[in-house]
């Protein structure tokens, strides 16, 4: 696998409230990410949530439904590694080691907080869950690979 980086970072300090972005936050094994809506609720796969910039991309490319960044509702935006490969693998994003979960296939839920297609255009790249192995803090711009 190529490294990737973390081109951007978002928090959602409540549920359905509009996502922050962040140059940096905080991620705690076995809790998640300081701030986030999921923060302690104990539950593996929503410790961490990441997409792909280029699925992003790909919706408004492939499927003509704009969605940005932040109306995905994942933690972390990437660039240049294929998220959906990590499934079940451990990796790193700078110092933060991490294990990918599961697929984050988008909801009725997020089309409902955004526009109709966003279910399709983001299938089968919606993102990853992952659980934090090891905390520290995560900023734009750091490396992610195995």
């Amino acid at each position: 696998m190529s490294e990737g980086k973390v081109e951007a970072i978002y928090i959602g300090p409540e549920r359905k409230a509009p996502m922050r972005l962040a140059a940096t936050v905080q991620a705690v094994a076995g809790k998640g990410l300081v701030g986030d809506r999921y923060w302690q609720k104990g539950a593996l796969d929503t410790e961490i949530t990441l997409i792909e910039g280029e699925a992003i991309d790909a919706a408004t490319r492939d499927e003509d439904v704009t969605i940005s960044a932040s109306e995905t509702r994942r933690n972390i935006v990437t660039r240049g590694v294929a998220l959906n490969h990590l499934v079940g693998q451990e990796f790193r994003i700078g110092t933060v080691r991490l294990r990918g979960i599961r697929v984050c296939e988008p909801c009725g839920h997020l089309e409902a907080l955004t526009r109709a297609g966003v279910r399709l255009a983001l299938l089968h790249r919606g993102g990853l869950r992952a659980q934090i192995l090891d905390g520290g803090d995560l900023h734009v711009g750091d490396p992610v690979g195995v």
